[in-house]
């Protein structure tokens, strides 16, 4: 009768820590979201442009409509974003040679800008230095792989959410 009591104390502490854990979670996002907020006032970038540059700069170079895709928006909606972008210096449109539309354009982050981002996210990434010297390699390897996971999971919702 012990064990039988136990394993269901067991599985409710399981509950409690899955849903702190959720809760975490959605905690971060709001956190991350305020500071790319933040960041984005700095730049004189919008939430949007500042979500759409890293989509670039991390998957680039892209075409406007697989930006759209990636980003889950309209493509006209992205077309003012990457003018906005380009603009600020941010981004270039090139000519596709590769495309057999001659028309086709495709967008990559201009290289140098980068440092600017870097040196405004500056405290969060050094708080995170501290936050991983605080870990053993292993835990870190293990956080890694739990947020990675947690990403792909999110994609998953995200693509399944427009339709892909």
């Amino acid at each position: 009768m012990a064990s039988g009591a136990s394993g269901t104390e067991s599985a409710r502490r399981r509950r409690r820590t899955t849903v702190a854990l959720k809760e975490s979670l959605r905690e971060l996002r709001n956190q991350l979201s305020l500071l790319n907020h933040q960041v984005g006032g700095r730049l004189n970038l919008k939430d949007v442009d500042l979500d759409c540059l890293e989509l670039i700069s991390t998957g680039g170079p892209l075409s406007p409509s697989a930006l759209a895709r990636r980003a889950g928006l309209h493509p006209a909606t992205v077309t003012g974003i990457l003018d906005r972008l380009q603009r600020g210096g941010w981004v270039v449109r090139e000519r596709d040679p590769d495309a057999a539309d001659r028309r086709a354009v495709t967008v990559r982050a201009v290289p140098g800008r980068t440092q600017e981002l870097f040196r405004v996210y500056g405290g969060m990434n050094s708080a995170m230095d501290e936050l991983c010297a605080g870990y053993t390699e292993d835990e870190l390897v293990l956080i890694a792989g739990f947020l990675r996971r947690t990403a792909e999971a999110g994609r998953a919702a995200t693509d399944e959410l427009s339709g892909e």
